[in-house]
């Protein structure tokens, strides 16, 4: 048996959906502070739409499903954040073959983080949610032949740690990069919903 089939990525979408509705107030005011400020209306929408477009879509792998999230969010969010988190998703769900174990999840994570940065451009400590996606994903790796919860609960970890240390950061990508050291200070809400995402990753594989 799998461990990460069509039904548990169904599941962490949804998950994700209702963590981003619940903080998209925080994301909010955490985007207003360093950027435009709809960081988490657009990532609110971006799920919804996704857990819709799933709701009628039949397919047999995570791949499958995980690749439509992806597409989905590129379609439906504005800004940055749909091409970033769409190239995710669906990196992540083209990699993955169609029975997925702890350690091929974990290789299709690397895939999603190696878009992320080709897209973006962006490295650890440029204040990005690839400072919580990176340590996210080197954790999952290490603690993947303990199995996938396990690795799904150290990537959530590692995630949390590296959204909270871009607080002190000074932002070199993105809108909060024109604010020079004045981004200093504020926690970046790309790297938040990065954790948002992997603690319901860790959810759902508890469940």
């Amino acid at each position: 048996m799998p461990d990460v089939d069509a039904d548990l990525a169904r599941a962490w979408v949804a998950a994700v959906a209702a963590s981003v509705t619940a903080h998209a107030a925080e994301l909010t005011d955490l985007d207003a502070a360093i950027g435009d400020g709809d960081h988490g209306v657009n990532l609110r929408r971006g799920f919804d739409a996704a857990v819709a477009a799933l709701a009628g879509f039949e397919a047999d792998t995570a791949g499958a499903v995980l690749t439509k999230t992806g597409t989905t969010l590129v379609s439906k969010v504005g800004g940055a954040s749909g091409p970033l988190y769409g190239s995710l998703f669906r990196a992540l769900g083209k990699s993955l073959p169609a029975e997925v174990d702890a350690v091929a999840f974990g290789d299709g994570l690397r895939a999603g983080l190696d878009a992320i940065v080709r897209l973006g451009k962006a490295v650890p400590g440029d204040k990005t949610m690839v400072d919580a996606l990176t340590p996210a994903v080197d954790a999952y790796a290490a603690a993947a032949p303990a199995g996938f919860a396990a690795a799904a609960r150290a990537a959530s970890a590692a995630a949390g740690e590296g959204a909270a240390a871009t607080t002190p950061l000074q932002a070199r990508k993105g809108r909060a990069s024109y604010l020079g050291e004045r981004s200093a200070g504020h926690q970046d809400p790309g790297a938040t919903s990065t954790a948002l995402i992997f603690a319901a990753l860790a959810a759902v594989s508890d469940a």
